[in-house]
C-alpha cells in the first residue's frame, strides 16, 4: 500500500526523499495545529450512514446532503430497508444531490450488495468495500477511516488533489497516483487526520480560484505560497497595467 514515493522537484530544484518526507511531516504537523478537532462534516451515525452519505457527495457539497439525509434515514433506516426501497422514492427524497438517478442506482445496488454478501453489515475491508456497487477507493477510504478508525489510505478528492500538487507533495493528476505518494510521505497512523484535514484544507483556505495563502498554516512548507498574491493581483481592478 506504501511503496516509496518519486521524489518532486520544488521550484529551488530537486528534492530528494529524505527533504520530502521531513517537509510533509512539518506540513502534518502544522495542519494538526490548524485543525486541531478537524472531522469530517457529513452527519453520520454509523458505517451505513456515512457510506450513504459519501455516495450522495459526489458533486454535491457536504451542506446540501446533510440537510437531505435525515428524511432520508428516517424513511431507510438500514441497508435491509434502503435495499427494498422503490425507486422513484428514493429518487425523490435525494433530488436536490444531483445526479439522482445515477445515485439512486449506486444506493439500491450497494445496500443490497450489503445484504447479500455482508448480513446487512458495511463491510471493513477495502475489498470487499470497493466491490459494491457505486463505491471506489475515495468512498472506502472515508468510510473505514471515519466510521471504523481503518487506515486504509488517503482520501483523494478534488480538494486533496490540487493541495497537494500545490505543496509538490505529488506530481500526478491520477487519484490513485496521489494517494500513492501521500501514504509514502506519513505512517498509517496518520492518514485518516491527514484525509480529512486535506480536505478541508482545500474547501477552506486552499480554495481553487484564489486561495489564501496568506492566512495558511502551511505557507512556510508550500512552494505555491504566492499564488494567492499573484491570483488577487491580477484580479484587482486597479493594478496598473504594461
Amino acid at each position: 500500500m506504501t511503496p516509496s514515493s518519486r521524489p518532486v522537484a520544488s521550484k529551488e530544484g530537486r528534492a530528494g526523499p529524505t527533504d520530502l518526507r521531513a517537509r510533509a511531516a512539518r506540513i502534518l504537523k502544522a495542519l494538526r495545529r490548524s485543525r486541531p478537532d478537524a472531522r469530517i462534516e457529513l452527519d453520520f451515525r454509523s458505517p451505513y450512514e456515512l457510506l450513504v452519505a459519501t455516495i450522495l457527495s459526489a458533486q454535491c457539497t457536504d451542506a446540501r446532503v446533510n440537510k437531505v439525509t435525515p428524511d432520508l434515514f428516517r424513511a431507510f433506516p438500514s441497508p435491509a430497508a434502503l435495499a427494498g426501497a422503490d425507486p422513484a422514492e428514493l429518487e425523490a427524497l435525494i433530488r436536490s444531490t444531483g445526479f439522482f438517478r445515477s445515485k439512486t442506482k449506486s444506493l439500491l445496488g450497494a445496500s443490497r450488495a450489503i445484504q447479500e454478501r455482508h448480513g446487512g453489515e458495511v463491510p471493513r475491508t477495502m475489498e470487499d468495500l470497493a466491490r459494491l456497487p457505486g463505491v471506489g477507493r475515495k468512498t472506502a477510504n472515508v468510510v473505514l477511516g471515519g466510521a471504523y478508525g481503518i487506515p486504509s489510505g488517503i482520501v483523494v478528492d478534488t480538494h486533496v488533489q490540487r493541495v497537494a500538487r500545490r505543496l509538490r507533495l505529488t506530481r500526478h493528476e491520477d487519484p490513485v497516483r496521489i494517494e500513492r505518494d501521500l501514504t509514502a510521505l506519513w505512517p498509517p497512523s496518520d492518514w485518516i487526520f491527514a484525509s480529512i484535514g486535506l480536505v478541508l484544507h482545500g474547501r477552506y483556505v486552499c480554495v481553487a480560484r484564489t486561495p489564501k495563502c496568506p492566512a495558511c498554516a502551511l505557507s512556510r512548507d508550500c512552494p505555491s505560497r504566492i499564488l494567492g498574491g499573484l491570483t488577487a493581483l491580477r484580479r484587482s481592478p486597479g493594478r496598473a497595467r504594461d
